[in-house]
């Protein structure tokens, strides 16, 4: 019995054996199912808490490169066109101009301004061109600001004035205008034609006053470029500050009327160097306003001299001081050095220096006139602006009338009248020249002069 207990028990236990061997082989395998739910693109997730083996990486596809897209423009207090350059440089002919000389019309004078409004707006330092070889017909144009400081108006071609009175319009006092600047520079070897001939005959249709002006403005260039044939004045500075004229040429006929050079009024810090002037008026006319002048190393003529003046004209009031001229040349002009003054004036003109002047054929070399009319015959005024404070240092040359003209108010004298170094010759001509004249003139002669001057008081 206790053998077939012990069989039994042993048969028993290897039928348990079978049958816990059939239940196991009959489960699924979790991390088989798992895998095999990855394989079929399931998202299940393995219930084990083993991490499947990772599926090998796909190959990485090549990516374009980036491209850095271009900055938008900085937004200004007024719209700019689009900036078509090259550096800093905005050319005139990349926004439409011609430059043939003979295109006339709005697309040429707006390229201009789209050219200036492109550099004007654009971080300092920029310029505007105007290229070499190139002629542009421009109407009346302003070129205004406030702009970035720094600006450049590079002119090495050549702008031509209209001479039809449609293209002026109306009311045009300017033809090329800057105003409300700062820290601007005209500059390059171009040229500015006025044409101004077919109006000179006609002067009553004179539909501007200057071909190129400033205005307002402050810190100013103008160099090396060439005006000429204005209709009137040629470079006219207004309500300026600290202006600097260099290497600049200004050309018309001796005969051409009211062509004055370069005309100054209410302007303040003006230096006007190495600059040659042949001209109808006055080669430099410094009006009220004006101070602290200095005018070196200049040329004048043809043309009526260097004028301080006409100031008190329509019982105005005059303010004018500070004016140095030396090492100036005037050949042939009508005076040389002057002041002048309407009578029924007011105010003062004061502190002038005239030095190491040169002249050659000079009418008048040395003028006060208190007693100006441009009229054939003007009021007698009590009324005058006080003269003062005067200086002629080494003037020396040929005059052809007189050498010495000081001719001052009965009611306003002039006083601190200095004279030195005077010697002046009278040119080989035939008339008889005029001795030196002085009325209500007070001062001082230091030294010998040529010819003597005994009317100063």
């Amino acid at each position: 019995m206790a053998n077939d207990t012990g069989g039994l028990r042993g048969l028993v236990a290897i039928l348990l054996l079978v049958m816990f061997i059939a239940t196991c082989g009959s489960a699924r395998d979790p991390v088989k199912y798992s895998l095999a739910n990855q394989n079929e693109g399931s998202k299940r997730k393995p219930s084990n808490s083993n991490p499947p083996p990772k599926p090998s990486p796909k190959p990485k596809m090549r990516s374009k490169p980036k491209t850095t897209p271009n900055p938008e423009p900085t937004p200004s207090p007024t719209p700019a066109p689009p900036a078509i350059k090259r550096g800093s440089t905005f050319s005139v002919l990349d926004y439409g101009a011609k430059g043939d000389g003979a295109t006339e019309d709005t697309e040429q004078w707006q390229a201009f301004l789209d050219a200036w409004g492109a550099a004007c707006h654009h971080e300092a330092p920029s310029a505007m061109l105007v290229p070499s070889n190139r002629e542009f017909l421009v109407g009346p144009i302003s070129f205004s600001g406030p702009c970035e400081p720094n600006i450049v108006f590079q002119l090495d071609g050549t702008i031509i004035a209209p001479t039809s009175a449609k293209a002026w319009g109306t009311g045009r006092l300017q033809w090329l205008e800057f105003r409300v600047l700062e820290q601007v520079k005209i500059q390059g070897r171009g040229t500015i034609e006025g044409r101004g001939s077919v109006w000179w005959s006609n002067t009553q249709y004179l539909l501007s006053n200057s071909a190129l002006r400033f205005y307002g403005s402050s810190k100013v260039t103008v160099t090396g470029i060439t005006i000429q044939n204005s209709q009137q004045c040629h470079l006219k500075f207004d309500s300026c500050q600290a202006v600097e004229v260099s290497g600049v040429t200004i050309s018309s006929p001796g005969d051409s009327p009211n062509t004055d050079g370069i005309h100054l009024q209410n302007s303040v810090g003006v230096t006007i160097r190495s600059t040659d002037m042949a001209c109808g008026d006055d080669c430099i006319s410094i009006q009220t306003g004006c101070s602290n002048i200095q005018i070196q190393n200049v040329k004048c003529g043809p043309g009526h001299g260097i004028s301080i003046g006409g100031l008190g004209k329509g019982n105005t009031q005059a303010a004018v001081s500070d004016v140095t001229v030396q090492n100036a040349d005037l050949v042939g002009t009508l005076t040389g050095v002057r002041i002048k003054t309407w009578q029924g004036g007011s105010g003062y003109a004061k502190g002038f220096r005239f030095s190491n002047i040169k002249v050659s054929q000079v009418m008048t070399p040395i003028v006060i006139d208190q007693f100006y009319c441009e009229q054939t015959k003007c009021k007698n005024q009590t009324s005058a602006v006080a003269l003062s404070d005067i200086t002629y240092d080494g003037v020396v040359g040929t005059y052809t009338v007189q050498p010495v003209r000081l001719a001052c108010s009965d009611s306003k004298p002039c006083s601190g009248i200095h004279l030195s170094g005077i010697q002046l010759q009278g040119a080989q001509q035939r008339g008889k020249v005029l001795d030196p004249f002085c009325w209500k003139a007070f001062g001082d002669i230091k030294g010998p002069t040529e010819p003597p001057i005994h009317c100063l008081q």
